[in-house]
């Protein structure tokens, strides 16, 4: 894994300042539940990361270590 260029430990605090649903609220301080719950729970951390403009940080595109194309993949199938 690699390591993170900014530090989350502290979020759930943080994020506490940008809302005010009592909802929202009661699942940062006492965390999910259930499946649905940590959806809107990851969803409220992408939020987090996007206000505080860590999301530009994570590696979302393929790089071109697993490109490849159907003529190259062809071409090895058909020697």
């Amino acid at each position: 894994m690699t390591q993170q260029l900014y530090d989350d430990s502290n979020w759930r605090e943080e994020y506490k300042s940008y809302t005010s649903n009592p909802k929202y609220l009661e699942l940062l301080e006492n965390g999910a539940k259930s499946l649905s719950q940590s959806w809107i729970l990851g969803h409220l951390y992408d939020e987090w990361k996007r206000v505080k403009g860590y999301h530009k940080y994570d590696a979302k595109e393929n790089t071109g270590q697993c490109q490849s194309s159907f003529k190259e993949w062809e071409s090895k199938i058909n020697k």
